[in-house]
């Protein structure tokens, strides 16, 4: 019978198997006995680890794999080939899973429906708040339960199936002209080029933030969006080709140069909270000096400027150009985002 030294550390490892840290790395073993004495490496992955160390043990069973051991692995192998924008929101979101499923440690293959009903409830205090974000979470968690199937640490239905997540209301924002002038009127010069080129290409924050010259090649103004990887070349024509002339020669005067379109003052890169705080402080300053529509510019966030270039290109073209603007896959969701921000125009009966 193989018999080992009892470990002083990792405790709750099974019988023979010996976990080794080297700098940021835990590593696993499992301790042969005898001597001298000789350990066979599992590799550095718990889950590859236990299926390993099961073989060796020659038994039927594996000890318990718990959902923090799983989430782990998910966020080194999973998350990195998400898009940028994915990755941030999956890592905000595994913390607050982690939270609730490591409090006590859960065995992943225990938890059952009314665990992610529970976790619902407990994250949003029974409905009252972070509705929309506890679905994205409830999204991840399912996710994160099928890839524990392919990786063979579940054998049982995803407990994610079958629990309702909560009703979610689209934004219906439209921004008008007033409203839009309204803050244009206050903002620092950079913030005017970002909400000018928000508008005339009706890309996201991010992406808008992430143009740069290079980007621009042959009269075409190339896009990768980053929430979808969609891939766009918009004509450099119009009011974009005066935008854009307008920030590069801005741009030449300045001793610090970035690459970046949309910069400071100083020529130095802007971030995407950077430009926030700017269009927070302008909106604010808007409010003050316009009481009439204090209301609606209250209610005006940056991204809904992607909404209005998309209603107002589908008014003033078609749909469908509206569709390609906004690099959506199907008609279907390019309606649904300009109709329920503007309503759908129609003519009366005679």
């Amino acid at each position: 019978m193989v018999r080992g030294r009892r470990p002083t550390v990792h405790a709750n490892l099974p019988p023979h198997m010996r976990a080794r840290v080297r700098g940021d790395t835990t590593y696993y073993y499992y301790d042969t006995g005898g001597k001298p004495r000789k350990e066979i490496s599992l590799g550095k992955v718990y889950v590859e680890a236990i299926r390993r160390w099961s073989e060796l043990e020659g038994k039927k069973t594996t000890p318990l794999i718990y959902f923090k051991d799983i989430a782990d692995r998910y966020l080194l192998e999973i998350v990195p080939t998400k898009a940028a924008r994915t990755q941030i929101d999956n890592v905000r979101e595994m913390q607050n899973l982690i939270a609730f499923f490591n409090n006590p440690p859960a065995p992943i293959a225990e938890i059952r429906p009314i665990h992610i009903r529970q976790y619902l409830n407990w994250r949003t205090d029974n409905g009252k708040k972070s509705t929309v974000r506890a679905n994205r979470e409830k999204s991840l968690l399912s996710h994160l339960f099928n890839i524990a199937r392919d990786w063979g640490a579940l054998d049982t239905v995803n407990p994610c199936q079958g629990i309702k997540g909560y009703t979610e209301e689209g934004r219906d924002v439209y921004v008008e002209d007033n409203i839009y002038d309204a803050i244009y009127q206050v903002a620092s010069q950079p913030l005017k080029d970002a909400l000018d080129l928000a508008y005339l290409t009706g890309q996201r924050p991010a992406d808008v933030i992430a143009m740069s010259e290079a980007d621009i090649q042959d009269k075409i103004l190339l896009v990768q969006q980053g929430k979808t990887n969609a891939k766009l070349r918009i004509s450099i024509t119009g009011e974009l080709k005066s935008l854009l002339e307008r920030i590069l020669k801005s741009k030449q005067a300045h001793k610090v140069r970035t690459s970046q379109l949309i910069c400071t003052e100083t020529g130095r890169p802007i971030s995407q909270n950077a430009l926030r705080l700017r269009f927070d402080k302008a909106r604010d300053k808007a409010i003050k000096q316009n009481p009439a529509i204090a209301k609606d510019v209250k209610h005006f966030q940056f991204r809904d400027l992607r909404a209005k270039a998309a209603s107002d290109k589908a008014e003033s073209e078609t749909m469908r150009d509206a569709q390609l603007q906004l690099g959506h896959s199907s008609m279907a969701m390019t309606e649904q985002y300009v109709r329920q921000r503007r309503g759908q125009k129609v003519s009366p009966t005679r």
